[in-house]
């Protein structure tokens, strides 16, 4: 039995909702749709997100701000790059490109999202950092439900069944 408590190797559900502490606008929530589900532990969540809930019980709200280090890393500044317009001609095709649009570039390690930037006539700047790099998040969260994970689900390293990852 477990003592139902968000712990290393349990699967908690949680609804919550972030917020930008300087603006107070929402940036994510589950509200209005199913809580989310994840195995405690396994680098699933942003680090704060996790360390912040330990310990937390079924009914249980906290609140918590994260600095940049604990949410999604500071600002790279190597991570805004500069691409040749022209490898964007069959994009161009089909929609116009725009300053904070977002998109996806394959590059060699995978789909990278960025946002655009800036453009001139041949050169496409965009900026590879994740939205929220060098923000700090507050959340609001509470537990709906705790479980301790099954032996697939500890080696499959994520959740299974409702609400988690299907094969």
């Amino acid at each position: 039995m477990s003592d139902n408590t968000v712990k290393e190797n349990s699967v908690a559900s949680v609804h919550y909702t972030g917020t930008l502490p300087d603006s107070g606008e929402v940036f994510d929530s589950s509200e209005g749709r199913d809580p989310l589900t994840f195995l405690v532990g396994h680098r699933q969540m942003i680090p704060g997100f996790e360390e912040e809930m330990m310990g937390a019980t079924v009914g249980e709200r906290r609140e918590f701000t994260l600095t940049p280090e604990r949410a999604y890393g500071d600002r790279d500044d190597e991570a805004v790059l500069q691409i040749p317009r022209e490898n964007f001609a069959p994009l161009e095709e089909e929609a116009k490109l725009e300053v904070g649009m977002q998109l996806v570039a394959q590059m060699p390690h995978g789909p990278s999202p960025f946002t655009i930037v800036e453009l001139t006539e041949e050169i496409v700047t965009g900026d590879f950092n994740h939205a929220l790099a060098g923000k700090s998040l507050t959340f609001s969260v509470e537990v709906v439900e705790l479980r301790d994970a099954s032996e697939e689900e500890l080696a499959h390293g994520h959740v299974h069944g409702p609400g988690g990852h299907h094969h």
